[in-house]
């Protein structure tokens, strides 16, 4: 690829971009421009895009967006011609998901949606980039019932700012009043986004979520605990699906925030007993007290992705878990010769 085909094609950055969710949006993205990936790998690893990083129109970059970050200073992203060109596009996703259990990140999860937001949100002021932020179901706070209750886009919350997942759930709600508030301010062309819970290749084995540790607990033949009760009911959406909806987002004029996830429930047991089918395993299924950080209840209502953006997941939850388990099956760190049924 010449310095002119570099030239000619539009910049886009992305936060998070060697997580689970950002390195999927690098795949396809990749594709239709210069891709500048920002990740500090607190919760992600490098393994996520090692097949991305000899391509000539994508550049990682190690940083904490906690600390303002100046792209034209950087050595690597000289070919990308930012001083002339700008940014075009600011994909908004860095941000702890699975470790912010663990106290030694609960301030880098709440910083990262509190500084990091605004310095991402002054890079759009900047250049004036078209913006996605990816925020959360956790803004809905805790319904209290359990059958799952349906989120439409203008309830309000109830989050409880002192409570043991504070971090990440009023964090989010934070990162979503700043969004606003420089779109209303500086005019930038920024939409929100509320993802609800994903699943698919590239989850990390040491992510303490549902499904990554059921799949980890299934292959290598220990007990899987589900903390929570078997009728419970949890909404979960296949990563394919959260790249198109995310995709299509971007190219709309729409600024949200709006419901990205899967509108039907299902059952924990059901996808418990789905998982141990599928890897084969003799594991033992437990229901155990809920922990503080589990956040499993509720689905979303879809109707403004499907009116606005002609989106709705299309990925069948025994193919989106089959792909998953063969992918974490695949995994350096736990492969077929370590499967214990």
């Amino acid at each position: 690829m010449s310095v002119a085909d570099l030239v000619q094609k539009k910049n886009i950055l992305i936060t998070g971009g060697a997580g689970f969710i950002g390195s999927h949006l690098c795949d396809v993205l990749v594709k239709e421009g210069n891709v500048i990936c920002l990740d500090n790998f607190i919760s992600s690893d490098i393994s996520n895009i090692q097949h991305l990083l000899q391509l000539p129109n994508f550049e990682f970059i190690k940083h904490d967006i906690i600390e303002p970050v100046d792209l034209e200073a950087l050595p690597g992203l000289k070919k990308f011609k930012i001083p002339f060109h700008g940014i075009h596009e600011i994909y908004h996703l860095a941000c702890p998901t699975s470790h912010y259990e663990k106290h030694e990140h609960q301030v880098a999860t709440i910083l990262t949606s509190g500084l990091g937001t605004k310095n991402i949100l002054d890079l759009a002021v900047k250049y004036r980039s078209r913006l996605l932020f990816t925020s959360s179901s956790a803004v809905y706070g805790w319904p209290s019932d359990k059958e799952g209750k349906v989120y439409k886009e203008g309830d309000l919350g109830v989050v409880d700012h002192l409570g043991e997942r504070s971090c990440y759930d009023e964090g989010k709600r934070y990162s979503e009043t700043l969004l606003k508030i420089y779109r209303d301010q500086h005019d930038i062309d920024a939409r929100t986004m509320r993802l609800f819970q994903t699943y698919g290749p590239r989850m990390s084995l040491a992510d303490n979520r549902m499904i990554p540790r059921l799949i980890n607990k299934a292959v290598t033949g220990e007990k899987m605990v589900v903390y929570a009760q078997p009728d419970d009911q949890t909404s979960i959406c296949y990563i394919s699906d959260i790249i198109e909806a995310i995709d299509r987002m971007m190219k709309s004029n729409l600024v949200g925030p709006i419901n990205i996830g899967n509108p039907s429930p299902v059952r924990l047991s059901e996808i418990a007993e789905k998982i141990k089918k599928e890897s084969g395993t003799r594991s033992e299924i437990s229901y155990e007290e809920e922990s503080p950080y589990t956040h499993h209840r509720g689905v979303p209502d879809i109707n403004l992705a499907k009116s606005k953006l002609g989106w709705f997941p299309v990925i069948p939850l025994d193919e989106g878990l089959k792909m998953t388990i063969d992918d974490m099956r695949g995994s350096r760190v736990i492969g077929f010769e370590d499967i214990k049924i």
